[in-house]
């Protein structure tokens, strides 16, 4: 259910703010000390008084929220509908009424709050990789644009404008990560799986040549299907949840017309973040997407 009731009041949104904040307490945000004392108020948000640098601050001090002129509740919002309906950006402007720069710039603060996301392989693992084509869209170019319309297929580099992205899924744990690469070889490959707590770990991919060394080394069980022979499945061998996963990672990247590969990441991580608050309730969706930020 949409939590529309925080959307249409800033006091709701500045009390969800202040319940996801300071869930274990009331702490300095600049010298972390938790000797705080409730100091009056700054507009909806509570205001508090450090007792041991004597320094003030709120309920938004140190988060993507501060030094922002536009209502809370729109903020949240955004967030809510960039995640759960995968808005475009030009459509959120539209919506909030605020400039097309403005919910850039706030988007982006956004995305680079969230963190990476810690691989922690417990096996059975699959692993595949798709291409994403991303050049240098929202900076100044030191070359000609690259032609859309001329692209070759096929595997790509980071330096070719087309990176590549892993995505790994634990059938263990169910867990499902989706990682951008500078390159597709056997070094990012073995940097990924290292996170492994099983050895050997087994490992279903299919037939690229970058997975074949992991066949001789005794920390993997490398089992695969060669899709250019049309094998897919082989009872439990194959690949096809990455794929699954692979397509709505391409999905969440259509409507926003192309990524700079500098912002890759942090338009990955929060398509991360929409599938982890995929099934939740309204309010405890945008409660768990604030709190990711924080």
């Amino acid at each position: 259910m949409i939590p529309l009731d925080v959307f249409g009041s800033e006091s709701v949104a500045a009390d969800l703010l202040q319940q996801v904040r300071w869930r274990d307490g009331v702490f300095c945000p600049r010298c972390r000390s938790d000797r705080t004392v409730r100091n009056g108020s700054y507009g909806h948000f509570q205001r508090y008084l450090c007792k041991d640098c004597g320094r003030t601050f709120n309920d938004k001090t140190g988060t993507i929220f501060a030094h922002s002129k536009i209502a809370l509740r729109k903020w949240l919002f955004s967030i809510y509908a960039f995640l759960r309906f995968n808005t475009s950006l030009r459509q959120l402007q539209c919506e909030i009424e605020v400039t097309y720069k403005t919910i850039h710039r706030r988007v982006e603060r956004f995305a680079e709050a969230l963190d990476a996301p810690s691989l922690d392989l417990r096996g059975p693992v699959e692993i595949d990789e798709f291409y994403v084509s991303a050049g240098l869209k929202g900076r100044e170019r030191d070359r000609w644009s690259r032609s859309r319309g001329l692209s070759r297929r096929g595997r790509g580099t980071y330096e070719q404008d087309k990176p590549p992205v892993f995505v790994l899924v634990d059938r263990g744990t169910e867990q499902r990560y989706v990682v951008p690469a500078k390159s597709a070889d056997e070094s990012t490959i073995r940097l990924l799986l290292a996170g492994s707590q099983q050895e050997p770990l087994t490992v279903y991919t299919d037939g690229f040549c970058a997975y074949d060394p992991l066949e001789k080394d005794e920390k993997f069980d490398r089992e695969y299907v060669v899709h250019g022979d049309g094998e897919y499945a082989d009872d439990t061998v194959h690949v096809n949840t990455c794929e699954s996963h692979a397509s709505l990672a391409r999905r969440w990247l259509s409507p926003h017309r192309g990524v700079s590969k500098d912002r890759l990441t942090q338009y990955l991580r929060a398509f991360q973040l929409r599938r982890e608050l995929y099934r939740k309730p309204g309010r405890k969706a945008l409660k768990h997407a604030v709190k990711a930020t924080l």
